[in-house]
């Protein structure tokens, strides 16, 4: 088991100042996440905060025909969910693990609590917030205005980001319903990125081989959401606690 723990950091967490970081760091437990497994249904009430390593939780919206689409999602740069802290207290949509692997979860009063106390902690998660607000209204007018594959490139792109390798495992039926599009019109476009050699598909699994044509190829929507992100989330110096503190001391495993 041991080997296969992951090596990344949460970004958020590395971003604290230290004593915040320790403080924080004693109140999480290491867990597995495994692929397509729902963590919150809407309107669940919110019981536990987690803060990705090397997995991806993606937000999808359900509709009352079953038509599902995905508004969000939160990997090694941030936490699920922002609702913990701002009040709400329930889940507005529904969670699915995109992509398997770890996580720090921890309870959400506890991330309430820490959220009221510290000027540094509540700073830093109000602007993640504000990176998550137009990461949602940037994917509703991507997925208004262009195209399937442009769309596609995009989400490749956001996954990426969040990912250690350049190879995805899923299938292009859950990227079609976090698109909220038919498969044929993933299948189409997946072929044609194929073509262009710029990834390399078989069953559940994609690998990215030239991301820079990736990134010609995709809207203006991945680029605009990446710059304002960077912009708010400049990470200061004194990250030590995440380095110094085992990341495992209160594994569950």
């Amino acid at each position: 088991m041991a080997a296969s723990l992951p090596t990344q950091t949460n970004h958020l967490l590395a971003a604290l100042p230290s004593v915040d970081a320790a403080r924080i760091l004693a109140l999480l437990e290491l867990v597995e996440l495994e692929s397509a497994r729902v963590l919150y249904e809407a309107g669940d009430r919110i019981q536990h905060v987690y803060f990705p390593l090397d997995c991806i939780l993606s937000l999808v919206y359900v509709m009352t025909d079953g038509a599902l689409a995905e508004v969000s999602a939160a990997g090694n740069e941030g936490l699920l969910d922002i609702a913990a802290f701002l009040g709400g207290g329930v889940m507005p949509t529904r969670c699915i693990v995109q992509s398997p692997g770890y996580a720090y979860r921890g309870w959400a009063h506890d991330i309430q609590h820490e959220f009221r106390s510290s000027e540094a902690i509540q700073s830093l998660l109000l602007r993640y917030t504000q990176c998550r607000i137009n990461q949602i209204a940037q994917t509703a007018v991507c997925n208004r205005h262009h195209t399937v594959e442009q769309q596609l490139c995009r989400w490749l792109l956001m996954t990426l980001d969040r990912l250690p390798s350049n190879e995805i495992s899923i299938t292009q039926e859950l990227i079609a319903n976090a698109l909220g599009v038919r498969r044929e019109g993933v299948n189409e476009a997946a072929h044609h990125l194929q073509s262009l050699d710029v990834t390399l598909s078989s069953r559940g699994h994609i690998k990215v081989r030239n991301r820079a044509k990736l990134e010609s190829l995709c809207c203006e929507c991945y680029a605009t959401v990446k710059r304002e992100s960077d912009r708010l989330m400049r990470w200061p110096s004194d990250s030590s606690a995440i380095c110094s503190h085992d990341p495992y001391a209160n594994s569950m495993f």
